[in-house]
C-alpha cells in the first residue's frame, strides 16, 4: 500500500488548520486507498505553551479514522529523533548538522527540511506539504483538496500519469520519466505581505520588487517580473478541475500547496536560512529547470496573513526576513541560473536529480562579490524612509544590522552547501532510525 505523508510545520496554535488536514488524509484513503501519516512538527512547544497545548488537543479530539495515522512532535521530540539522525549519518560534525537542522531561531527551509526527513523515516513515498495560514476552498459546500490531483499523478511514471489529467503537454520522449512535482497555487493575499507598500507607493513598490529580479536581466523584463510577483492566481474561484501534465512553469508552483516525490527531496535539501522569507523554493527550481515532468493543478488554497506580522515588533521581524530573502538571492541565482543552463544535465541515467553539480554551483556562489547587496541595502533605505512611519523605523532597524546582515547572507549560503554535503546520510539514517520511538500520538 502507497504510504504518503501529509505536512503540517507550524509555530502558531492552529487547531483549525489540524482538523482540515485530517480531513484532506480521509479523503485520501477514501478515494486512493493510501495510507497517510500526518505529521505535525509543532515549534509552538519553544514559544507558546498554551498554543502547543491546543494544537495538542486538537490532534487528541481527532476521530480514528482508518488508514490515518498522525504524529505531533515538538521540538524537543524532533530534536531527539534529528540527533540520532546526525549521529548515525556519519557527518564529521553531527552538532553543526542538529543546528543546521533545529536551530534557536526561526528557519523555514530548516522546518521543511525536518518533513522531509520524518517522511523518510516514516517510509513515505511522497510529502505533500501545506501551510498554517491557509484555507482550502469551498465548492458546493465541500473543501476543495489538492491531495485529489497529488495522488493522481505523484511518483508515476508521467505516461501514465496523463490518465488522470486534463491536459498533456508531456514530451513523449519524458514518458518514462517519474513526476516528482505536483502543485497548485494560491488565491487571496500576496504570499509575501508587502501589500502596503503598493497601497502607499507604487513606485516605491516596484523599486523594492525589483531588487528581488535578476539584476542580469533587461529592465523590460525585470519590471515584467515584478507585475507577476508574489500574486498567486488572483481571487477567481474553484468552479472545476484542471490539470496539465508537462515541464511546469516556476510561477505556477507554491511550496505550500505541493506534493513531492521522495526521490526529490530526499536529495536536495532546502536552504537552512535563518529568518529569511522565500528560501524554501530550490527544490522546486532544480525539477522545473531540469526540464523534469510535473503536474500543475488549480485546486489553490486560499493564503491570508496572520496579525502578529503587521504591528510592533511582529511588522520589524517580518520584514526583515523580506530584506533577507532579498540579500539571498546574491547566492541563489547564480544556483538557478546554472541550473537552467545544466538542464537535464541535472539527472542522471536513471531521471534522478544529481545533488554533485548542484553542490558546485553554490560553492562558487558563495564568493560572488557582495557589492550587488550593498546596494540592494541603499536601495532599501532609500525606499523605507520615502514611505515614513513604521517604516522610517524599519529602516533605522535595517542599517542598525547592515554588515551583519550581509555577512548572514553570505553564512547561509554557506551552511547550505555543508547540509547538502550530509544529506544523502542525513536521509538514509532517517530511514534506518524511524520516527516511532518519539511519535506523541497516532489515531488510526
Amino acid at each position: 500500500m502507497q504510504r504518503v505523508c501529509l505536512a503540517l510545520p507550524t509555530m502558531r496554535s492552529c487547531p483549525g488548520t489540524i482538523v482540515d488536514l485530517a480531513e484532506e488524509a480521509a479523503y485520501a484513503v477514501e478515494n486512493f486507498g493510501v495510507e497517510v501519516h500526518i505529521l505535525i512538527l509543532d515549534s509552538t512547544d519553544r514559544t507558546d505553551a498554551p498554543g502547543f497545548a491546543k494544537n495538542a488537543d486538537a490532534v487528541a479530539s481527532l476521530a480514528p479514522a482508518p488508514g490515518v495515522f498522525v504524529h505531533h512532535l515538538g521540538e524537543a521530540q524532533q530534536r531527539v529523533f534529528l540527533r540520532r539522525a546526525a549521529e548515525r549519518s556519519g557527518a564529521p560534525d553531527p552538532e553543526l548538522l542538529l543546528d543546521l537542522m533545529l536551530p534557536q531561531d526561526v528557519a523555514y527551509g530548516s522546518c521543511v527540511n525536518r518533513v522531509f526527513l520524518g517522511a523518510a523515516a516514516l517510509h513515505c513515498t511522497s510529502a505533500h506539504l501545506r501551510n498554517d495560514d491557509a484555507d482550502f476552498q469551498v465548492l458546493g459546500g465541500q473543501k476543495v483538496f489538492p491531495i485529489h490531483h497529488e495522488l493522481l499523478s505523484i511518483g508515476k511514471p508521467a505516461g501514465e500519469a496523463v490518465a488522470g489529467v486534463t491536459r498533456s503537454e508531456l514530451d513523449p520522449a519524458d514518458a518514462d520519466k517519474p513526476v516528482m512535482l505536483v502543485s497548485g497555487s494560491f488565491t487571496g493575499e500576496l504570499n509575501v505581505d508587502i501589500g502596503e507598500i503598493r497601497e502607499l507607493d507604487p513606485d516605491v513598490y516596484r523599486d523594492v520588487v525589483r531588487l528581488w529580479t535578476p539584476p542580469v536581466w533587461p529592465d523590460e523584463d525585470r519590471d515584467a517580473m515584478v507585475d507577476v510577483s508574489f500574486k498567486g492566481t488572483g481571487t477567481e474561484p474553484f468552479t472545476a478541475d484542471d490539470s496539465v501534465l508537462g515541464v511546469p512553469d516556476i510561477w505556477d508552483v507554491f511550496m505550500c500547496n505541493v506534493a513531492l516525490d521522495h526521490r526529490a527531496y530526499e536529495v536536495l535539501p532546502l536552504l537552512p536560512s535563518l529568518r529569511t522569507l522565500g528560501c524554501d523554493y530550490v527544490l522546486l527550481h532544480a525539477l522545473v529547470h531540469s526540464r523534469m515532468p510535473g503536474v500543475v493543478h488549480n485546486r489553490h488554497i486560499v493564503n491570508y496573513y496572520t496579525p502578529e506580522r503587521r504591528t510592533g515588533d511582529g511588522f520589524v521581524s517580518y520584514q526583515m526576513g523580506f530584506v533577507k530573502l532579498l540579500l539571498s538571492m546574491l547566492y541563489l541565482y547564480p544556483v538557478y541560473g546554472g541550473m537552467i543552463d545544466l538542464g537535464r544535465g541535472l539527472l542522471d541515467e536513471r531521471h534522478g536529480l544529481k545533488i554533485e553539480p548542484i553542490i558546485e554551483l553554490a560553492r562558487a556562489s558563495v564568493d560572488w562579490d557582495r557589492a550587488g547587496n550593498e546596494h540592494c541595502l541603499d536601495v532599501l533605505d532609500r525606499s523605507y524612509r520615502k514611505l515614513g512611519g513604521k517604516y522610517a523605523d524599519l529602516a533605522d532597524a535595517v542599517a542598525g544590522r547592515r554588515e551583519q546582515l550581509l555577512d548572514e547572507a553570505r553564512e547561509d549560503a554557506e551552511r547550505w552547501v555543508v547540509l547538502m554535503e550530509a544529506w544523502a546520510g542525513m536521509a538514509a539514517a532517517a530511514r534506518a532510525e524511524g520516527l516511532h520511538p518519539v511519535v506523541d500520538g497516532a489515531a488510526g
